[in-house]
């Protein structure tokens, strides 16, 4: 059993009857992953794609794809959305099956083709930090993959499984590809985030997916609620935002762009400068899921109820059929 690197009160608070179940759980992920590698990169992407492909349109979970695609792309023709939404599937479950072979899918592997690969080095020989900003498009990984490749000194931030053992199991297979720096999501991970600026370290988040207390901005016309974290640090710490972002390419391979740095100012009126930071990231993900709607993580309940529930009025039912 992988060795646990959670925090030990963590599972001291567990019940017996929880910490068995947890094990069990680790071992079939492990199972998972020893048969994912044993497969190669190639066969592993195309099983995990197969597998989603034909599974996820028959879960519950379809329902809030093909209505995120509604929101998004209304002018789409029902028979159109419902192909979108079985392709965004199959990229899904590509992704999270190359996740167990990550390693094979660094810049040294040949697979990726990196576009303003020179803007990594400056900020690497700058030694001053950046916040890398990106949304769940394709294989994400390999955004985190790139940034190492580079010497990017970065803290790359994740959410942890609730599974202590699995989480262990996912920090190693991350650690196999050089993410050495990890910050958690809540709790500790924000102070570490500090801690790693304030020694000239960059920071990435993912910052597409709902955060209801965060400042109200537009995505595909619509309202959402989005993390002002990054733009918060990028104003505390005078650095840029800086996007990047992953494109799926046939034969499992994958461009890997950084973008022009956004840059944010502070003008006196902090909520302002926050509101224009974070609707400058969430159309700046937009951009990119237009561009390639397939490789969005279209399963994310990403709008308010009150934007899902719209579509139950009887004029949005007729409009997108």
């Amino acid at each position: 059993m992988p060795r646990v690197t959670r925090a030990d009160s963590v599972i001291k608070g567990a019940s017996l009857g929880q910490d068995v179940l947890w094990r069990i759980e680790a071992v079939a992920f492990a199972g998972f992953i020893g048969l994912m590698r044993l497969l190669g990169l190639e066969r592993a992407s195309a099983l995990g794609g197969a597998l989603l492909r034909t599974l996820g349109p028959r879960t519950g979970t379809h329902r809030t794809v093909t209505r995120n695609l509604r929101i998004a792309f209304p002018d789409m023709d029902a028979e159109a959305r419902e192909a979108l939404a079985r392709e965004a599937w199959e990229q899904t479950g590509r992704s999270f099956a190359e996740t167990a072979v990550m390693e094979q899918l660094t810049p040294a592997s040949g697979r990726i083709e990196i576009v303003g690969g020179d803007r990594l080095a400056e900020i690497r020989d700058s030694g001053r930090p950046v916040v890398f900003v990106s949304g769940h498009l394709a294989n994400f990984e390999v955004m985190a993959a790139c940034i190492m490749a580079a010497g990017v000194k970065c803290q790359i931030t994740y959410r942890p499984t609730n599974n202590p053992y699995v989480d262990a199991q996912v920090r190693a297979a991350r650690a196999r590809y050089g993410v050495q720096l990890f910050a958690p999501k809540g709790g500790d991970g924000a102070r570490e985030l500090l801690a790693g600026l304030d020694r000239g370290e960059s920071v990435a988040l993912m910052n597409d997916q709902k955060f209801s207390e965060g400042p109200e901005v537009t995505f595909f016309g619509q309202p959402v609620n989005a993390a002002p974290g990054p733009t918060r640090l990028a104003l505390r710490f005078g650095t840029v935002l800086q996007p990047v972002s992953v494109m799926r390419l046939p034969g499992v391979r994958f461009r890997f762009v950084v973008h022009e740095p956004i840059a944010v100012t502070s003008t006196g009126d902090r909520p302002a400068d926050i509101q224009r930071g974070v609707q400058a990231v969430t159309t700046f993900v937009e951009d990119r899921v237009r561009e390639r709607p397939v490789d969005w993580f279209w399963v994310h309940k990403r709008w308010p109820d009150r934007v899902y529930a719209a579509l139950d009025e009887p004029s949005a039912a007729t409009a997108s059929t």
